[in-house]
């Protein structure tokens, strides 16, 4: 239990047999006490070791699948690729990790909008960050973005980085979506509504 849980609840504890205070008091300190409480489970972190596996791609993100379909990748590919995006909601956990272990190739942060997650531009109109990476079997791209809550996008890794599967690749505060490009002849492993869970869903095969 965090140090601000517990002096919420001595606080609490203290009013209710010293003092005759007004129940706005409780509610007040109620209310922090839930926010204090949500947020402290919106920062969590847990661990999910990964034996990396080179035949599969794993989900980067807790989430819900928003989209499966192909599109042209503009940004570094400039050819059709398979785009898996996982929505996370406020109750998600909110760090990211790496789906296959290789070699960072190319990184940009993109400043921009901050439209709803589940809204398709946000892919390419909100601020995100971009990783691209590589190695014998596959190349494929990683997007954090930002959201209508979400403001702030932390990527760990750098160009030229040797990245390990299940890795931490970032984390993205309040928010909000994460999106994949695969090759197009990749067989892909979820669909639109799938729930993801970070370095145990398999989203491709390789």
């Amino acid at each position: 239990m965090s140090l601000g849980i517990s002096a919420i609840i001595l606080a609490m504890a203290f009013a209710f047999f010293y003092f005759s205070v007004p129940a706005f008091f409780y509610i007040l300190l109620g209310g922090i006490l839930i926010l204090n409480i949500w947020v402290i489970a919106f920062f969590r972190n847990p661990k999910r070791p990964v034996t990396p596996d080179d035949r599969l791609i794993l989900a980067p993100a807790d989430g819900v699948v928003v989209a499966v379909e192909q599109v042209f990748e503009k940004e570094f590919f400039h050819e059709k690729k398979q785009q898996i995006s996982i929505f996370m909601s406020p109750f998600n956990v909110h760090f990211n990790t790496i789906p296959m272990s290789g070699r960072v190739s190319y990184k940009k942060h993109h400043r921009g909008k901050y439209l709803v997650a589940w809204n398709p531009k946000s892919s390419v109109l909100n601020e995100r960050t971009t990783v691209v990476i590589e190695n014998e079997k596959a190349v494929i791209m990683v997007r954090q973005i930002a959201g209508y809550i979400a403001r702030r996008i932390i990527n760990h890794v750098h160009e030229g980085d040797g990245v390990k599967q299940g890795d931490e690749l970032g984390f993205i505060k309040f928010g909000s979506r994460v999106d994949l490009f695969l090759p197009v002849d990749l067989k892909i492993n979820v669909s639109l509504g799938d729930i993801t869970t970070a370095n145990r869903t398999v989203i491709a095969k390789i």
